[in-house]
């Protein structure tokens, strides 16, 4: 039985529908119910649903086998984990972005708001810049609207909301999407199984892309 841990929403749906098509459905992951957790014994695979923050949690600790996570989770938390393969949805882009007549002093501290510390303090020490991080939570936006920070470090998709609130993006960090990754433990004791579910993935995500 391999245990997958697909996150709540747009992208978990996304990636199941992919599992389905590489031969692993489970049809009453699709009834409209209220559990969490989904089997089909003739298939050998046990779905569950979490926080999109947490698949990689269950991952690590080898309460699931195998999940599907963002980069953007993968690159800020560096979970013990095997990143197998890039599934290709959910793309965005992690970015730096400010007020369209921003302009930085390097010689001034740069205050940046962002819900992503590790990734945005690791592109800015590379560039030996002096900074100081604000964690936020949500609706980062706003903080350089109101002089709580110069820039942020966010995930853009569309740009819709940024434009709406008078900021664009300044510099591209690194491209974001949907990563199937792996316990190690797992990789080792189940690697046939995993491997082979990988491989009819991969093959899906190529024919998805062409």
């Amino acid at each position: 039985m391999i245990n997958i841990a697909l996150p709540k929403g747009r992208i978990g749906s996304k990636s199941y529908r992919l599992l389905e098509q590489a031969g692993y459905p489970c049809p009453e992951i699709l009834e409209p119910n209220r559990k969490l957790t989904f089997v089909n014994e003739e298939k050998g695979v046990r779905y569950f649903w979490v926080k999109p923050s947490d698949v990689a949690i269950y991952v690590e600790r080898g309460a699931a086998d195998v999940g599907v996570c963002g980069a953007d989770i993968l690159r800020e938390y560096e979970p013990d984990v095997y990143e197998l393969l890039d599934l290709g949805i959910g793309r965005c882009r992690m970015c730096v972005c400010g007020e369209k007549d921003f302009f930085e002093n390097p010689e001034k501290t740069l205050k940046i708001a962002t819900k992503f510390p590790n990734i945005a303090g690791k592109y800015y020490e590379e560039a030996g810049r002096d900074i100081d991080i604000i964690k936020l939570n949500g609706s980062i936006e706003i903080a350089p609207l109101l002089g709580l920070s110069d820039i942020i470090v966010d995930i853009v998709e569309t740009g819709n909301t940024l434009r709406e609130n008078g900021l664009e993006v300044l510099e591209e960090i690194l491209p974001i999407s949907a990563r199937f990754i792996c316990n190690k433990v797992s990789f080792q004791f189940k690697n046939k199984e995993i491997t082979q579910m990988r491989d009819k993935l991969s093959y899906c995500t190529v024919q998805k892309m062409s």
